[in-house]
């Protein structure tokens, strides 16, 4: 069960990389897997927004943390030092 410290720790981890830029995997179910690159663009208290560039196109998408909990999205942030993961702590 997902207590409140676990996604407060998801919040905060992805908090410190706002204005990064993200790899984006989201499972849309049966086989149905998107991928798209953007940049984290803010956090607010239960969703966070990535900001997607297609052909002159600027789209906004949102997802909650209980996503990145789930599993049904995977976050990836592009860093100078390698990419990062964000995922829910095991344990």
């Amino acid at each position: 069960m997902a207590t409140k410290q676990v996604l407060a720790g998801i919040k905060q981890d992805i908090e410190t990389f706002v204005g990064n830029r993200v790899r984006l995997r989201s499972f849309k179910g049966r086989n149905k897997v998107v991928e798209k690159e953007g940049l984290l663009e803010c956090t607010y208290p239960n969703i966070f927004i990535i900001k997607l560039e297609e052909r002159k196109l600027q789209r906004r998408i949102s997802f909650s943390y209980t996503d990145v909990l789930t599993e049904s999205v995977e976050l990836t942030v592009c860093h100078e030092g390698g990419d990062i993961k964000i995922a829910a702590a095991r344990g």
